[in-house]
């Protein structure tokens, strides 16, 4: 697999194209860091945007859902994928209106997807799609049974097609606005994680586990 992201019409950067690339491993990195992410596919006339838990394989993107779902119901048409994961770093705030901005990371991928059916196959990707959410998890865990997998949808959509499009820094004001009497500057956001709540049913006298320790103070 070559270190770039295959180039087309459909991620083509148009807009403020020198925020952008086509970094296999910059691109990797981005879905990494992230856990959700959100999938748009057209059925007949109506489009439908929808959140998903998902997971990196290798140079594939690994998508969980419901057998039962509008999206896995349309696998068999061949249907299209566009997948997108976005991290928000800060707003940007600049002295003109027109020059407000966000700092931010994304990924927006294209490609067909296509349901794994294989058992063991299936049950290899839960194990990634659960790792990536909380590394250390799976083995500590029930893992599914027959029933479970047969309900469960994995998909999976080959890291091919996709591009990458990032801002970071501060606002970039018009020569003419840096006069101008107002705060200007950027103002961070990141996702914190909190303490974890053992549920009520959780004995007392259990430990926490020591990926959960390790997530919390991450």
């Amino acid at each position: 697999m070559t270190r770039q992201l295959e180039k087309s019409a459909k991620t083509k950067l148009k807009r403020i194209p020198e925020r952008g690339s086509y970094d296999r491993a910059l691109a990797y990195a981005i879905l990494d860091e992230g856990l959700i992410c959100h999938a748009g596919f057209a059925i007949d006339k109506d489009v439908y945007v929808i959140p998903m838990a998902y997971a990196r394989m290798h140079d594939t993107l690994l998508l969980h859902g419901s057998v039962a779902s509008r999206l896995a119901k349309s696998l068999s048409t061949g249907i299209n994928l566009s997948v997108c994961v976005t991290h928000l770093d800060g707003l940007v705030l600049a002295r003109s209106v027109f020059e407000h901005s966000m700092n931010y990371r994304s990924v927006v991928a294209f490609g067909n997807a296509h349901a794994i059916t294989d058992e063991s196959d299936k049950n290899e990707a839960l194990k990634v799609l659960t790792e990536h959410l909380i590394p250390g998890r799976w083995d500590d865990a029930r893992q599914p049974n027959r029933k479970e997998l047969a309900t469960t949808t994995v998909l999976s959509m080959p890291l091919q097609e996709a591009s990458i499009k990032t801002r970071c820094g501060p606002p970039k004001d018009l020569e003419k606005d840096l006069d101008y009497p107002t705060w200007a500057g950027v103002i961070p956001l990141t996702t914190q994680v909190g303490k974890a709540e053992p549920d009520a049913i959780v004995p007392e006298n259990m430990d926490v586990p020591d990926y959960v320790r390790r997530y919390t103070r991450a």
